[in-house]
């Protein structure tokens, strides 16, 4: 991608990456994972601050906190550097993500749209619609469109 972007570190699965956001509330965690969903072909992505809960003694994703760390750009483009290295190692796996809330999507739609072009060289992007009965159903991303999260599939070479 042509933007600015941190360094990520991964496991060995390529399932979970961190970066630090460094900015003007200082050097914050972040991670992400990619998490097998009921369908075989398709992961899910979670990314949020990895935060220490003392109740359960242990780290979990917070993905509702807003740092306001003035890096929202780098953070969305190194989270994409994310997608684009779990699908070269994963091709044959589709990638679900979507925002902790309606703005949150939207933003991310938004940073789709802005980078369409260059996201459509490497992926087929659709944009994921819930229907009454809970299911999900995918359909081809416009820019335009509101959608309940996003389905990404690297295009065969």
């Amino acid at each position: 991608m042509k933007h600015l972007q941190y360094d990520l570190y991964r496991n060995t699965e390529t399932t979970m990456f961190e970066f630090k956001s460094i900015g003007s509330n200082g050097e914050i965690k972040k991670v992400i994972i990619f998490s097998a969903t009921q369908s075989d072909e398709i992961y899910n992505l979670a990314f949020g601050d990895l935060i220490y809960n003392h109740t359960q003694k242990k780290y979990t994703i917070d993905d509702s906190i807003i740092t306001n760390n003035g890096d929202r750009n780098i953070i969305l483009a190194t989270v994409a550097k994310s997608v684009y290295i779990f699908t070269e190692k994963y091709p044959e796996k589709l990638v679900f993500f979507k925002g902790s809330t309606l703005g949150r999507t939207r933003l991310y739609r938004r940073a789709i749209s802005i980078n369409l072009e260059e996201l459509s060289e490497t992926f087929i992007i659709f944009g994921a619609l819930m229907n009454e009965f809970g299911h999900i159903t995918s359909v081809p991303f416009k820019s335009n469109e509101d959608y309940f999260g996003f389905i990404i599939k690297r295009k065969e070479l």
